[in-house]
């Protein structure tokens, strides 16, 4: 059987003999896991335009179709897939040319229960693996300060208490408060608490995205779908099966999509853009804030039944202002990460620095002390930070640190690929395109989950 702890795979099996097409996918529910049986090379490619899967069981010989060329079409819409080939007519140079396509395993008929759940377990490994290295990638490319959930301020230690109770429970959480107080690190942090810690967690920043481009990115969306959709691509709530996604600033959330949000938050149903198929998800839900929904919600601009719906429990982070006993330790805690990462290990401040820093209010919250710091480290010539390393209080730092709505190079970059990948009908053209190898393109699309 399965292993207890193993999430279940959802697996295509496509045979054209009845009677082998039901046997296997009988063996794969007795194994834990779940199972979508087609006769057709047709039929594999509609069910895999119109679902994720993590394994397709694909024999050689379809009727007048071509397993082999069913491989290609299938890795071509769906490069996270993995298929193996089943057949009774098996040869060396059939089996080279299906590892050639692309194919990870070679199984002769009939399939015994013992070879197939060896397939599902290499297939559970590679699932695990590869979520271990994109949260280790995500790690490395954040480069940010560890997140420091603790402190001297009482109303703040409630807040942090009534997170790590929420966080075991499957509720849906709203996590409110002004820009650049944590509500994402929070958010992570809730997730780490949760019985989903193993699972992916991943983060939306609604208004980054136009109305289109969000819906594919949560929902994802079929090929066909629209101009320039070639290829099918999952949403990130099909990537999140199993884990946590958090919507940030969920005020800016088009009133078009509010409905599909509401439904999956209801009934974890949806249907991926240009589909009508019905999916759905394990995916718990974090949102934040920092409008006042209240008001939204008056002017006509978000949804009563989806604001009742989303503050199923709801926090609120305080600003920095009103928790001043956690400036100073959290200004420690940033100076020394930002001089080890720039070749000052052990920088400290001041006695006139830490009075300064003190004295603010800080506006832009923990965003804007964390950047303001950053700044000063790399000003300060030796690892002794002084005052006048610091910005000046009305530089208008807060200002650009919070309300700017432009992107990093890195979410710039994604979604420069992600363009030119629905724009173009294969990977070794956009690869063409962007100058690169289809390497280094396939390596590009892990790092940014494409």
């Amino acid at each position: 059987m399965a292993q207890p702890d193993a999430q279940a795979l959802n697996i295509l099996v496509v045979d054209d003999e009845s009677s082998s097409r039901e046997a296997v996918s009988m063996l794969v529910d007795a194994l834990g896991h779940r199972a979508e049986a087609v006769a057709t090379a047709e039929q594999a490619t509609r069910a895999n335009q119109e679902d994720l899967y993590d394994l397709a069981l694909v024999d050689l010989r379809l009727g007048g179709d071509s397993g082999l060329e069913l491989v290609s079409d299938l890795l071509e819409d769906s490069p996270w897939l993995r298929v193996a080939v089943v057949t009774a007519h098996g040869s060396i140079e059939s089996a080279v040319d299906a590892m050639r396509r692309g194919a990870i395993e070679y199984v002769q008929k009939p399939v015994t229960s013992a070879e197939l759940e060896s397939v599902i377990r290499r297939v559970s490994t590679l699932r695990h693996l590869e979520r271990d290295r994109e949260r280790y990638q995500e790690a490395l490319e954040r480069a940010v300060p560890p997140p420091r959930l603790t402190t001297e301020n009482k109303k703040t230690a409630e807040v942090y208490a009534m997170a790590r109770r929420a966080a075991k429970s499957e509720a849906t959480i709203l996590i409110r408060g002004e820009s650049g107080t944590g509500k994402g690190v929070l958010a992570r942090a809730i997730h780490k608490w949760s019985d989903r810690s193993k699972g992916p967690f991943s983060a939306v920043n609604t208004p980054a995205l136009s109305k289109d481009l969000l819906e594919s990115e949560l929902f994802g969306h079929v090929k066909g779908a629209f101009t320039g959709a070639v290829r099918s691509r999952p949403g990130r709530i099909a990537k999140t099966q199993g884990g946590t996604l958090f919507l940030d600033e969920i005020g800016a959330l088009p009133v078009a999509l509010q409905p599909k949000l509401l439904r999956f938050l209801q009934d974890r149903a949806y249907e991926r853009v240009g589909s009508d198929k019905t999916l759905e998800a394990d995916v718990r839900m974090i949102l934040a804030t920092n409008r006042d929904l209240e008001q939204a919600v008056e002017e006509g601009e978000f949804r009563e039944d989806l604001y009742f719906r989303v503050r199923v429990i709801e926090i609120e982070v305080p600003p920095l202002r009103e928790r001043p006993e956690d400036i100073i330790p959290l200004a420690e805690g940033f100076v020394a990460f930002f001089g080890a990462r720039n070749g000052t290990p052990g920088a400290t401040f001041t006695d006139a620095a830490k009075r300064v820093i003190a004295s603010r209010e800080w506006p832009g919250n923990v965003r804007e002390l964390q950047n303001a710091v950053e700044r000063a480290v790399i000003l300060s010539r030796g690892s002794r930070v002084g005052a006048e390393a610091l910005p000046a209080e009305d530089d208008g730092l807060a200002t650009k640190v919070t309300d700017t709505p432009l992107i990093s190079l890195e979410e710039a970059e994604r979604r420069h690929i992600q363009g030119v990948l629905e724009a173009t009908p294969s990977a070794k053209e956009a690869a063409k395109i962007l100058g690169i190898s289809t390497t280094t393109l396939w390596r590009r699309r892990q790092k940014h989950d494409l």
